[in-house]
């Protein structure tokens, strides 16, 4: 594009609006539009198209965007966007400070002060004999532009996610990248409101507190002030999305309850989703109709109005600690995407009313009416950004790009197994060291060491005690935890040692508990949200899927979302039948990149295994999920009635260190000559695994039973091991023989190029059945003995 054709677009924009007295043909000026690709990054760098950024006062834009001010008792300017972005396009969290700011939502994120390198090759872009219009700064917004850019041409450099996906988002301004998913980012805007309103609480009783935005356990983030608040945009299309009306509803039900959660959600009205409209006043009438959410509404194309109005819906919920919702009605200039040709679903007279509502023209017109400046100065300015645009543009396009699968998955899930037990032996030392007689009374004077051998469930419940007591910042909660102490008793006493603050209660809704917890994290706790049974995870998987599991890939580490999830699952549960109580399908969860899945199947395995769960969330930031065996919960026996082998002591804190469990290493049970035959199982196929290796043993043959542990990441080396020490393998899945367990055990023995005999014994690809219908499906210990001397016969 000519340096006349950049000057046509900025000018039919400009006299659209009035600015200049000129009147514009509105296909002249939508033909423009789409063909001048300078205007279109002007506009983003200008008016932060469907943006809607809180920035510290000392950031402010200069003329060209809305003039800033704001919450003068704060020291935040709120910069109001009227570009509505559809609702696939990115969103962002942030959360703002009254000393410092963070951009929020849809579209372009306030400036991050630009460097030096920046300043210099943004200043230098400026066309011969350009006017400066009254400063002779370089241009201000070139740092935002340019980290943009970088985002469209997926660029390492990019300063969020490296080139790994075209999110808007800034550490340093706490922009949290979100991902394309519609509404999924608004469950964690709640957790993070919750989370952030009870550090506040917390920290203001300590001399210099404050709270600590996306530490995560352990990473180097700075304080933010007291009076933060949390900030969320969205799309008009997305009020209709089950994620939405799920953190609508809870926030809602928190005030409702009397707890403060200080939420700021932007709605960008632009009445459409991609071609689909939004019905007349069906945003507003549902909007309005939030319980306990404060409604403020203004028109997005108004800068003084909508300045006004965000100004005073953020001053509201800082003031207030509540939530409220900001409802923009903006426009959508140009479709919805690049392949996306509006002429095809709108009229040329709604494009035209649309590009006369244009907000980067109603910005001009107020200039020019202030005296500010003339048509000609703001006409001036735009050609001269337009084409600072486009040498930054051309600039970013030979920037290095992901070169290989390793550094594309380098920030997914980093995995630092000495730090991690370096974290459990410092845990151990406090236990047994300073912390020893907090300990003790907290366990009211007898520590689980000492009270004899222990079922799973009650090796759990002690492990989660001991983690309260070393991380303050850990809290338990779900459905049922508290008052009741879980279904199964496994949190039982934890609220009455620990307090309500701690360990609480939520609402019944599984996308609601996991954006508490994804909030939590990002906010500097360490939450362990319980899913009351593995069916009811399916509810909300995309919560683990497309938000907790992608936080550290698209910002390369910058944010994390550290969370140990507890799920009651798996089959074999007896008088509390139906699938959804048994459930035994865990495909979805390992097919989640860099998600860690724990299976304990024994009390003693349990507690170290926890541990390690909670060290990692610590000092990786990892998302684990921690998938507890239900029918083995209160389990006493494994071979007979009252033999009591299912029960194991709980090890005292000294102890700790050697029995360290590292994520991805199994264990290994040898029964008889151990010569023969090796049986790889995890959960309840461990106990059934080792009746039938008693069996076995029996008639001679001597087994080995790998107790996988972690099913992602799967123990390969342990699985090759003991697979070539007797040639012979068993694999026995409780889960379904489609997309089950047993076809990742059975693809790492084929990559490793095993060449002894193999077998699988899985589950049937059905639900579980009520009663004893369940025994037809399900992996049974006579299924196991016919499957090994099948394999012996061979």
């Amino acid at each position: 594009m000519d340096r006349a054709s950049a000057a046509a677009a900025g000018r039919a924009a400009l006299a659209a609006s009035g600015a200049t007295g000129a009147a514009a043909d509105p296909a002249a000026l939508a033909a423009d539009r789409a063909s001048a690709a300078g205007g279109t990054a002007n506009r983003g760098a200008l008016a932060a198209d469907g943006a809607t950024a809180i920035v510290p006062a000392d950031r402010a834009p200069t003329a060209g965007g809305p003039a800033d001010g704001g919450d003068t008792a704060h020291g935040a300017s709120v910069v109001p966007a009227a570009g509505g972005r559809d609702d696939s396009g990115p969103q962002a969290t942030g959360v703002v400070g009254g000393t410092r700011g963070a951009a929020a939502g849809g579209g372009t994120p306030a400036a991050a002060p630009p460097t030096a390198a920046d300043e210099a090759e943004a200043g230098d872009a400026r066309p011969a004999g350009s006017p400066d219009v009254g400063t002779e700064r370089p241009w201000a917004y070139g740092a935002a532009a340019r980290d943009v850019l970088r985002g469209m041409v997926a660029s390492t450099r990019e300063p969020v996610a490296g080139g790994r996906h075209k999110v808007f988002g800034h550490p340093d301004l706490a922009v949290v990248p979100t991902t394309s998913t519609i509404a999924s980012h608004l469950p964690r805007a709640v957790g993070m409101g919750l989370a952030v309103e009870r550090l506040r609480r917390r920290e203001a009783r300590r001399p210099g507190g404050g709270v600590r935005i996306g530490s995560g356990g352990g990473a180097e983030h700075s304080t933010w002030p007291p009076d933060a608040i949390v900030v969320c945009s969205f799309g008009d299309a997305s009020v209709n999305h089950a994620s939405a009306t799920a953190a609508f509803n809870t926030a809602g039900w928190y005030d409702h309850t009397g707890l403060r959660i200080p939420v700021l959600f932007v709605c960008e009205d632009n009445g459409l989703g991609i071609s689909v409209r939004s019905p007349q006043g069906w945003v507003e009438t549902t909007l309005r109709s939030k319980p306990g959410i404060r409604y403020f509404a203004a028109d997005g194309s108004d800068p003084v109005q909508a300045y006004a109005v965000a100004g005073e819906a953020a001053a509201w919920v800082r003031r207030h600690r509540r939530p409220a919702v900001l409802h923009l009605r903006t426009v959508r200039l140009m479709g919805h995407a690049g392949a996306d040709a509006e002429t095809a679903y709108r009229s040329p007279a709604e494009i035209a009313a649309d590009l006369d509502r244009d907000p980067l023209a109603a910005t001009a017109r107020l200039l020019v009416e202030a005296g500010v400046a003339t048509g000609e100065e703001l006409l001036a300015r735009y050609d001269d950004i337009g084409w600072q645009v486009r040498r930054v543009a051309e600039e970013v396009i030979g920037e290095p790009k992901l070169a290989g699968a390793a550094e594309v998955v380098a920030p997914l899930a980093p995995r630092r197994p000495v730090r991690v037990s370096r974290a459990v032996a410092d845990v151990a030392a406090r236990a047994s060291g300073p912390g020893a007689a907090a300990r003790a009374e907290a366990f009211g004077g007898k520590p689980p060491e000492l009270t004899g051998p222990l079922t799973l469930a009650q090796s759990i419940n002690a492990a989660l005690a001991d983690g309260m007591l070393d991380h303050p910042q850990m809290a338990v909660f779900g459905e049922d935890v508290a008052a009741k102490g879980g279904v199964y008793g496994v949190t039982k006493g934890l609220r009455d040692r620990f307090g309500p603050a701690r360990v609480f209660d939520t609402l019944l809704d599984e996308t609601s508990v996991l954006g508490l917890g994804l909030g939590a994290g990002l906010a500097g706790m360490l939450p362990v949200p319980e899913i009351q049974y593995l069916a009811y995870l399916h509810n909300a998987e995309d919560q683990l899927r497309g938000e907790a599991a992608t936080m550290q890939f698209f910002s390369q580490g910058a944010f994390r979302n550290p969370m140990v999830v507890r799920v009651a699952g798996l089959a074999y549960q007896e008088g509390f039948g139906g699938h959804f109580h048994n459930d035994n399908s865990v495909a979805v969860l390992r097919d989640v990149p860099g998600l860690v899945i724990a299976v304990p199947a024994r009390p003693d395995d349990a507690a170290p295994m926890l541990r390690t769960c909670l060290a990692s969330a610590a000092v990786d930031g990892s998302v684990c999920v921690f998938l507890e065996p239900i029918a083995l919960y209160h389990t006493r026996d494994l071979y007979a009635d009252g033999d009591g082998e299912w029960l194991a002591g709980y090890p005292e804190p000294g102890a700790w260190v050697s029995g360290h469990v590292p994520i991805g290493r199994a264990r290994v049970y040898g029964v008889g000559s151990a010569e023969d035959l090796t049986i790889i199982t995890f959960g309840n196929g461990v106990r059934l695994s080792l009746r039938a290796a008693a069996t076995l043993a029996a008639e001679g043959v001597g087994t080995r039973v790998v107790d996988l542990r972690w099913l992602a990441p799967l123990p390969v080396a342990d699985i090759i091991r003991e697979a070539s020490a007797t040639g012979r393998v068993l694999v026995v899945d409780e889960t379904r023989r489609s997309g089950g367990v047993g076809e990742g055990v059975i693809a790492a023995l084929v990559d490793a190029g095993y060449v002894g005999a193999a077998r699988r014994v899985a589950g049937v690809d059905s639900f579980v059945p009520l009663g004893p219908a369940a025994r037809q499906v399900l992996v049974s210990e006579e299924a196991i003995t016919q499957g090994a001397r099948t394999l012996l016969a061979r």
